[in-house]
């Protein structure tokens, strides 16, 4: 904050040093701005107020079958309509604005000053419109406005109907151009469906969808076909079991015997793989060699685990040749001989059906190849109709709207009103003198300060020992201070008086000005 303060005021001492520059500066930049605003012409403004009146009981009656446009789009419609090129073209010929025009360039510099000055003000509540015009000349103001009124009235008739007669032809043009189109999208559908009557379906399903559908049987055909083989199967095992239980004594005595006669393969590998390592191993070293005893100890364990499981085999055989049998001749065997039989039937027709669908699997793949593509056709041909139908219904019923729109506006038309004639105001309403004339003082001001400000900084100096030191880094070796004698002192309050006598001169004289321009006005 002190460093701010330290740059303030050094600042403010630099400016001191330029004052009678800014002083000379401002008088200047204000004596040329009050000079400019006071040289601005004055501009009248005329104004006329028309009501348009819309309301009508046929209206709400037609509401929803005719087109009834709000009072948002009413007021964009007259202010397009009034300010288009035409119609300033047209105002400036009414109005002879085009006397003193001598070439193509200021007539369009006229009509763009038009347009730009030109102004429809308009109270949505009351459907009251404003037209209003600004100009040095009043009498060229009011004439201009009275030009404005008469072809805002006369743009206003009968440009419902014209608006309304050129909708009709130009929907029933579309609507001849629609029913050709129409036409020849239902024949092409038409042919389309003739030439692929194949691949329609009642219910509408597309190719992908149809080949789930099949998909979805052939996986449930082949579900219940494993199923119904199953069955088989286990009937065919049973009905097995049921014969090898019936079988004679000599069966069982060979079953017996073979049985008995038990082998252990895989520990023979073992005792063999064993046996031949030993003798490797004895010929390298001797009987008391580590791998030796733990090889010979390796074979006796092996071969005693043989011997064990050759006795736990002619166990499981002795028990299984002891079970007793029955007669092929039982109710069981014949039971499950009637039972093989009707899982043999469910077998062959659920392998009947699981071929069938097969078939109709790999035809829906076949037809997969070219389905999309015929799919996309017909997507588009439906698109295409049904785009076609939809137009051709909308600009129907928009053809009828337009026709009761028409009758409408003819029965129940707005009416237009002139509610306050063309007029001119008493004094100039432009410029703002007493605003531009403080604008013009501040500008002056702002312009002196801004010259001893940069005057300051385009030749600068060190008020202050430390900001010398600052500036060159180097020691201050001593400060030598000025001493003031009293006829200097003297000159310095003449300066300054001499200085609030300029400054406060320009500004008493703008507020004098300013207060007697303020009498003569009134």
């Amino acid at each position: 904050m002190e460093d701010l303060i330290r740059q303030v005021t050094t600042a403010l001492k630099g400016m001191w040093r330029f004052r009678w520059y800014g002083v000379a500066v401002a008088w200047v930049v204000t004596i040329v701005g009050v000079a400019v605003v006071m040289r601005i012409p004055d501009r009248y403004e005329a104004d006329a107020r028309i009501f348009v009146d819309t309301q009508s009981i046929l209206k709400p009656l037609m509401s929803g079958l005719a087109v009834q446009p709000n009072i948002e789009q009413q007021v964009v419609m007259l202010s397009r309509t009034l300010l288009s090129r035409p119609n300033v073209e047209k105002l400036i010929r009414m109005a002879d604005l085009d006397l003193k025009v001598k070439g193509k360039e200021e007539q369009e510099a006229l009509v763009d000053s038009l347009v730009t000055r030109l102004e429809i003000k308009s109270t949505q509540r009351d459907n009251l419109y404003t037209l209003a015009f600004q100009d040095p000349e009043p009498e060229k103001a009011k004439k201009v406005v009275q030009s404005l009124v008469s072809i805002f009235v006369d743009s206003s008739l009968g440009a419902n109907r014209q608006d309304t007669v050129s909708a009709k032809a130009f929907l029933d043009e579309q609507i001849k151009g629609y029913e050709a189109k129409l036409a020849e999208a239902e024949a092409r559908v038409k042919e389309f469906k003739l030439r692929n009557i194949e691949l329609q379906t009642a219910d509408g399903q597309d190719s992908a969808g149809r080949l789930a559908q099949v998909a979805a049987q052939l996986n449930q055909a082949r579900l219940e076909l494993r199923e119904a083989e199953r069955a088989r199967d286990s009937a065919r095992a049973q009905l097995s079991n049921e014969k090898d239980s019936s079988a004679d004594l000599v069966t069982k005595s060979l079953l017996q015997e073979s049985a008995i006669s038990v082998a252990t393969p895989e520990i023979d590998a073992r005792l063999a793989a064993q046996k031949t390592n030993l003798d490797t191993l004895l010929q390298r070293f001797t009987d008391q060699h580590p791998d030796v005893i733990s090889t010979r100890r390796l074979i006796a364990e092996l071969e005693a685990q043989k011997q064990k499981e050759m006795a736990e085999l002619r166990k499981t055989a002795m028990a299984t040749a002891a079970l007793p049998g029955g007669s092929t001749n039982s109710l069981a065997y014949q039971e499950l001989t009637r039972m093989q039989a009707a899982t043999e039937v469910t077998v062959a027709s659920l392998q009947a059906r699981v071929a069938e669908y097969s078939a109709r699997y790999a035809q829906a793949q076949a037809l997969m190849k070219t389905a999309p593509q015929i799919e996309a056709e017909a997507a588009q041909l439906n698109r295409d109709y049904e785009i076609h139908k939809k137009n051709y219904e909308d600009l129907v019923s928009r053809r009828e709207a337009a026709s009761m729109t028409g009758e409408l506006d003819s029965a129940a038309g707005a009416d237009f009103r002139l509610i306050d004639p063309p007029r001119v105001s008493a004094k100039p309403v432009a410029p703002n003198r007493q605003l531009l004339l403080p604008v013009a003082l501040l500008a002056g001001l702002a312009a002196g300060l801004f010259i001893a400000f940069a005057l300051s900084q385009l030749r600068p100096v060190f008020h202050a020992a430390g900001d010398l030191r600052e500036r060159f880094g180097l020691p201050l070796l001593g400060v030598v201070s000025a001493v003031v004698s009293d006829q200097q002192r003297r000159s310095e309050r003449a300066s300054l008086m001499r200085f609030s006598l300029a400054s406060g001169g320009l500004v008493g004289l703008f507020i004098a000005g300013m207060i007697a321009m303020t009498v003569l006005g009134a």
